[in-house]
């Protein structure tokens, strides 16, 4: 029997200060087993989680994709230095995020290859860092990430206060927390603040 194609929805709330992540999608594969309980184990992953979960690997993917681009085209030594450290913790990410898929029993159908999310650093922009070098990469470099960190955060909230599985919600809270230290980081080493929320280059 072939899996349904499933529809995702994801829409950011903001009700006192709070993102909260909202997910509507056809039934998921879990880890529970005592569903006809009513009361899933901790361990189970939700929608929820495996929605945050499948989108937190692209966006992750494209940004490390721009930071590679770093050593080669910035022109501060503090925005390459700070590109350098995101982009270990992104790969980190990204291993530790499959892992969670992989726990989830969701099979990795990628539902977002291609697409460009809020905050997700879009494919003309990591284009456009290849064929730019000096304070115009500096720029781009930094307008993409601030708006990847920026959504990171809003989106590792709502799995925080919407998710179910443990161990998401661990890993929501870890990046959240390196998100906040990237970002004052970015703050400090940036040319110019962000012209918009998005930063990069819709596509």
């Amino acid at each position: 029997m072939q899996l349904r194609r499933h529809i995702l929805t994801l829409r950011l709330v903001c009700a006192t200060g709070m993102a909260l992540l909202v997910v509507g999608c056809t039934s998921q594969p879990t880890t529970s087993t005592s569903s006809q309980t009513g009361a899933a184990p901790p361990t189970a992953f939700s929608p929820t989680d495996v929605a945050w979960i499948q989108l937190m690997i692209p966006m992750a993917e494209r940004a490390q994709a721009l930071t590679d681009l770093a050593p080669s085209r910035a022109a501060s030594p503090a925005l390459q230095a700070l590109a350098a450290k995101t982009g270990t913790q992104l790969h980190q990410d990204q291993k530790r995020l499959h892992q969670l898929l992989s726990l989830s029993g969701v099979p990795d159908s990628r539902p977002h290859e291609g697409h460009n999310m809020p905050g997700m650093v879009s494919l003309p922009t990591i284009q456009r860092g290849g064929t730019v070098t000096g304070k115009a990469f500096d720029k781009l470099l930094a307008e993409a990430l601030h708006a990847h960190l920026t959504q990171s955060a809003m989106l590792c909230a709502g799995e925080q206060t919407q998710g179910h599985a443990g161990k998401a919600k661990e890993l929501a809270a870890t990046i959240a927390k390196n998100t906040t230290e990237q970002t004052s980081r970015l703050n400090e080493v940036s040319p110019a603040k962000p012209s918009s929320p998005g930063g990069a280059t819709a596509g």
